[in-house]
């Protein structure tokens, strides 16, 4: 198994640069496959959206679908991916940021009561509490 970074899985979904996404795809192909199937960490895949968003501009529903392409994949493996898939649909249905609807998932199955947050927006919803 082998970890892709955000660089990497950025390219496989963004032609900004044309030599990069050609190589990373063919990367994957070449190495990655449901036997030794490529890993993505949730640092890497909130770093992703996170890419997405801010420099290319996709909105919320084009990053679901590539999280869902992503989740999808044979040949790659998500961390947590079963808290990937309520993080995303919370993303997706309740507008929370990714990142934190993530930790909140993360932490809650890890035995959290709740995330403390600055976000107030996070903070009322389930599974958060706000700090202040």
């Amino acid at each position: 198994m082998i970890g892709l970074d955000t660089n990497v899985l950025a390219r496989l979904f963004v032609d900004d640069d044309v030599e990069q996404a050609r190589k990373a795809r063919h990367f994957v192909a070449e190495h990655c496959n449901e036997e030794n199937p490529a890993f993505v960490d949730r640092v890497a895949l909130c770093e992703l959206v996170w890419v997405l968003a801010r420099t290319h501009e996709y909105r919320r529903n084009e990053i679901a679908t590539v999280i869902q392409k992503l989740l999808s994949a044979p040949e790659i493996v998500l961390e947590d991916e079963t808290s990937v898939r309520p993080a995303l649909r919370d993303f997706v249905e309740r507008g929370l940021d990714f990142a934190d609807a993530l930790i909140a998932i993360v932490n809650r199955t890890r035995g959290c009561e709740a995330t403390a947050t600055f976000d107030r927006k996070a903070a009322r919803l389930d599974g958060f509490v706000h700090v202040g």
